[in-house]
């Protein structure tokens, strides 16, 4: 019997729109991906926000570029506000604090540890 590990979800980069694409197809040429997650922007209320035709849009050029890997939404409502906090309590900087990049990138990695956990993802140790 193997034991299970806990994966956790680590962020990559924050890419300019225009850069995706590239970035998407050279990552996925160096990485075996099983799944990308993506956020899903809703309302407090669980309705859509007025980004998510964007990310609608997004996720079928994403599926037509790249059909075998399979993409899945994942709500996303208060990942900013915890990535915020989480900053806040691990940087000094005000500077640092107020990078929009930097708060994307921990918002995604919120965003993909949350939907592991909710999937209970585990990888089994090869023996």
């Amino acid at each position: 019997m193997t034991d299970p590990l806990q994966l956790i979800a680590g962020g990559l980069a924050t890419v300019p729109t225009a850069e995706l694409s590239a970035f998407l197809t050279d990552y996925f040429s160096r990485e075996e991906v099983e799944l990308v997650v993506v956020g899903e922007p809703r309302q407090n209320d669980g309705s859509p926000s007025e980004n998510f035709a964007r990310v609608k849009q997004f996720a079928a050029s994403f599926r037509k570029r790249f059909p075998n890997i399979p993409l899945e939404f994942y709500d996303e409502r208060f990942t900013s506000v915890l990535a915020h906090h989480a900053i806040l309590e691990g940087c000094q900087k005000k500077k640092t604090r107020q990078d929009k990049a930097l708060v994307d990138e921990v918002s995604a990695t919120i965003i993909l540890q949350d939907y592991m956990s909710s999937q209970k993802f585990q990888l089994r140790k090869k023996t």
